[in-house]
């Protein structure tokens, strides 16, 4: 059965919704593109990190262990695309929901 978290996840990308958490010590803002599990079986998020705290220059992919996040929280906003990937993901291994490929190629 999915954790709270993944089931909040899973829905903002069905609702196309930002995500709003704090992991690994930051507030994060997000649009979340992929869910599923890795290769160790944990349930696992890549999203566009839009805006928000972060080492790093932003916006940017993040790949989220969603056992670390926390006070997460779906909202409306504007939905973030993300950047184009020159590589093909690896966050995510055995797919539940992508975005492009479940929600908007059946609209």
């Amino acid at each position: 059965m999915p954790s709270r978290t993944y089931t909040l996840f899973r829905d903002a990308i069905l609702r196309e919704q930002q995500v709003v958490c704090s992991y690994d010590g930051r507030i994060r803002e997000l649009c979340p593109h992929i869910i599923g599990t890795n290769k160790s079986g944990e349930e696992v998020v890549l999203a566009w990190q839009f805006a928000g705290e972060s080492s790093g220059p932003l916006p940017q992919w993040r790949c989220l262990r969603l056992a670390n996040v926390r006070d997460a929280r779906a909202r409306s906003g504007r939905w973030h695309e993300g950047g184009s990937h020159k590589t093909e993901q690896r966050c995510v291994t055995d797919i539940d929901l992508d975005i492009n490929i479940h929600v908007r190629k059946l609209r």
